[in-house]
């Protein structure tokens, strides 16, 4: 990589490393450690939570799953709006106004110790799962870029931020977060420009050959419980995984906790609602027109550049047949892309011209296909290449300067990313277990130390993690998929809080219920989508929930 590419990363996250910790001195009591003293204003909290969401999986994995399968994904976020509202009117004027420091506290104010627990024992197995997701996300970058280990790579990005978590605390990850957004929303901006400009082909006419192959489609009307990206899993599933996610999660909650009131933390939620599928979209366009271009841009083969080298160097006359192959289709299908542009410029036979595209597309794809089962054969790894299309066109198209801009708005988002989760759970840790469980009475210096251990133990088990979640495919898909294990259930525990005649014991069993139901699902019956998870386990908890409950109630009564 250019030595000026080089320049704008270092000199990128050293700003923001110097001027997040800057903001940490003078805090010295965990209220402002964890909450920042609940004085963070709503426009910075919702930036937060969006700079978080549009983090490094987003520009990685989500641009890859857009340039694989278009722009259905977006589907996923369709229940947002109607979760934020629902939880602008119901938790957070519960959470906020009950002056807790973790969304678990609550629990046990309302039910029992034992309900709390188990509840932020799931959070805490969830988050530390999808933290290492989260980190593997840069570390695929690295690996892509220096051709080096993956764990080696996880390494770099995971010490630096684990050491600069432990120093920071929500307020200067709120702070950051906000500088990282304009960087991320601009290098999208910029990429999205860059490609439209290095097209051969007009904006429109790019569009019209994605829209042939069907990376256009948005609906999907079908109801089909195996389907993962439709309109009905996205509008009842995702809003249930939403109300979940921004209800639920430390993660989240923790940033809402943190405004200084109940109006604004409605408010900063209210952001996600506006924009989040608008960003969305064009984080996905981005995949599109890479699609697009490397239709006139021959990619290599196998996008995976360790694999590839893998396998010529185990099965050199094979792979050199496939990309024999491949270079011929990839010819066909470039030709037949051109003669679909023409035949929309002069207005005849664009149906006879789609139709031969989308035979030469399917080629290439059957192409790719054999040399990915070649990859799994020789290596024994998951072949999904898809978290390595957008490093691959990042480091060979982009022009120098915005490469580094791309790498730096990838890193910072990570940064941030993993700091704001390792904060979460640090949180959920001491407050919930230790200082509950082990030593109820100490000094907030004390705490503070036992926060820090914390945070360091966390980010050791997200390296982990980290070090084999970029073989499960999409990552932005691993860790929605992690989160749906356990968000459903964790969601019906609170839905049991809002209804007066729930008692703790339906409490602890529903909970238990629902994660049996989603094991039950997710084990008995794979094909059903991980959306559809997070339905089941809330249905399941208030069901398991009310019917133990109602005896306590009748008792209560006769009494």
């Amino acid at each position: 990589m250019h030595w000026l590419n080089w320049v704008i990363v270092v000199g990128w996250l050293s700003y923001v490393l110097i001027s997040s910790v800057r903001l940490t001195r003078g805090t010295k009591d965990i209220d402002g450690y964890f909450l920042a003293s609940r004085s963070i204003p709503w426009w910075a909290v919702g930036l937060s939570v969006m700079a978080t969401q549009l983090s490094a999986i987003t520009m990685i994995g989500t641009t890859g799953q857009g340039a694989t399968d278009g722009l259905r994904f977006v589907q996923f976020y369709f229940g947002l709006p109607l979760a934020m509202v629902i939880l602008g009117v119901t938790l957070v004027p519960f959470l906020h106004g009950a002056r807790v420091f973790t969304a678990y506290e609550y629990l046990e104010k309302r039910f029992d110790a034992r309900t709390r627990s188990l509840t932020a024992f799931l959070f805490l197995m969830s988050r530390g799962m999808s933290c290492g997701a989260i980190l593997a996300a840069p570390a695929v970058v690295f690996s892509a870029v220096f051709g080096w280990p993956l764990a080696w790579c996880v390494a770099i990005m995971g010490v630096p931020t684990i050491a600069y978590t432990m120093i920071g605390g929500v307020k200067a990850v709120t702070w950051a977060d906000v500088k990282q957004m304009f960087l991320i929303v601009g290098a999208i901006v910029a990429v999205i420009v860059t490609i439209l400009v290095k097209l051969p082909v007009s904006p429109g006419e790019a569009l019209h050959v994605a829209g042939a192959v069907g990376r256009l489609r948005t609906f999907d009307f079908s109801f089909d419980l195996t389907q993962t990206y439709t309109f009905w899993s996205g509008v009842i599933g995702g809003t249930f995984l939403m109300l979940s996610y921004f209800g639920t999660d430390q993660s989240q909650v923790q940033r809402y906790l943190a405004a200084k009131s109940v109006d604004e933390a409605r408010s900063s939620l209210l952001i996600s609602a506006y924009w989040k599928i608008p960003l969305q979209a064009c984080v996905l366009l981005i995949g599109v027109l890479v699609f697009v271009f490397n239709l006139f841009q021959a990619p290599p083969l196998l996008f995976n550049p360790v694999q590839a080298e893998r396998v010529r160097v185990a099965a050199p006359e094979s792979i050199g047949q496939l990309e024999s192959t491949y270079a011929a289709a990839h010819a066909s299908r470039r030709a037949a892309a051109e003669a679909l542009i023409s035949a929309q410029r002069v207005g005849a036979g664009q149906a006879a011209a789609a139709a031969s595209f989308r035979s030469q597309d399917s080629t290439v794809n059957a192409v790719r296909g054999d040399a990915l089962a070649l990859v799994e054969r020789v290596t024994g790894e998951n072949s999904r290449d898809v978290n390595f299309i957008i490093p691959n066109f990042v480091l060979t198209a982009l022009p120098i300067g915005l490469a580094g801009i791309f790498i730096a708005a990838v890193m910072a988002a990570a940064m941030n990313a993993i700091s704001a989760e390792l904060t979460s759970l640090s949180t959920a840790t001491v407050i919930d277990f230790y200082r509950r469980w082990f030593r109820p009475e100490g000094s907030d210096e004390h705490f503070l130390l036992v926060s820090r251990a914390a945070t360091g133990l966390w980010g050791i088990f997200a390296c982990i993690v980290a070090t084999f979640a970029a073989t499960l495919g999409s990552l932005i898909e691993v860790v929605n998929r992690f989160g749906s294990f356990f968000y459903g259930s964790i969601l019906g525990v609170f839905f049991l809080a809002m209804i007066p005649y729930a008692r703790a014991r339906g409490a602890f069993i529903g909970l238990l219920a629902g994660m049996a139901s989603v094991a039950a699902v997710a084990f008995g019956a794979p094909q059903v989508s991980f959306l559809w998870h997070n339905v089941i386990g809330a249905v399941a908890v208030l069901i398991a929930g009310l019917t133990v409950s109602i005896p306590g109630r009748q008792t209560s009564e006769s009494a």
